[in-house]
């Protein structure tokens, strides 16, 4: 079966107001290269064609005042009436639970996702429990909406598709896998401005380099992320 027809490993719909940002990044390098194969599909929703009016509103103002508009329950509602078909759906949200290398593990296996890309000050909460949307926050730290909160999300969790990484070890040590930071990568010319690289990384013994490797991922884990490194060592004790 030619690739272009085979069924994608993961199929992500996307319902915002601004459609023509997607697929953006996720349309290049590895990614991009995953999309064309066939490894990942997207579809997008615009949310303005469910809007009741002429000007295509979605929005309005907070019920009890307040600055900044409200996405509205009615139109968001009926895009997901239309399009929402029991995929796990994901509001992005500064509120929601951190996004974390074991959650995007979690969702990478979900064979869909469909995605809420909030805009203004928030979506009216009551289509948000109608349809049981999971908030999810990229970082502490507000954006101008979520389309950027979805594509970085979204390419944390394409790369750990089949076949898209091409080197599935590569996935394996990298960080935030087992808690720990990745260790301090190094390649030629063996000597740049009177730094060298590290002699146990040229010797071919393999042992030693996965040990030294080891070494420096705890010890970087531990002077730059503490909250990791006790997560490490509570691991351990499992």
């Amino acid at each position: 079966m030619p690739q272009q027809m085979r069924m994608p490993r993961l199929k992500i719909k996307v319902l915002t107001i601004f459609p023509e940002l997607f697929p953006g990044f996720l349309g290049t390098s590895l990614t991009g290269k995953a999309l064309d194969e066939g490894k990942w599909s997207i579809e997008t929703v615009n949310i303005r064609d469910f809007a009741f009016d002429k000007h295509g509103s979605v929005d309005d103002t907070p019920a009890g005042g307040g600055a900044g508009m409200v996405m509205r329950p009615d139109v968001l509602g009926a895009a997901l009436k239309a399009h929402h078909k029991g995929a796990r759906l994901i509001n992005m949200s500064p509120r929601g639970k951190p996004l974390t290398q074991q959650l995007v593990q979690e969702l990478a296996k979900e064979p869909e996702l469909t995605i809420i890309c909030s805009r203004f000050e928030g979506i009216d909460e009551r289509v948000l429990e109608a349809y049981g949307a999971e908030d999810i926050s990229i970082g502490d730290y507000i954006l101008t909406g979520g389309e950027q909160a979805a594509q970085i999300m979204l390419d944390a969790i394409i790369r750990l598709l089949p076949g898209v990484l091409g080197n599935a070890e590569s996935a394996s040590e990298e960080s935030f896998e087992n808690f720990l930071l990745e260790y301090p990568q190094y390649t030629k010319p063996q000597q740049w401005e009177g730094r060298q690289v590290p002699e146990v990384l040229l010797g071919g013994h393999h042992q030693k380099i996965r040990d030294w490797r080891l070494e420096q991922s705890k010890q970087v884990t531990e002077a730059r992320r503490p909250d990791l490194w006790k997560k490490y060592l509570d691991s351990k004790k499992n």
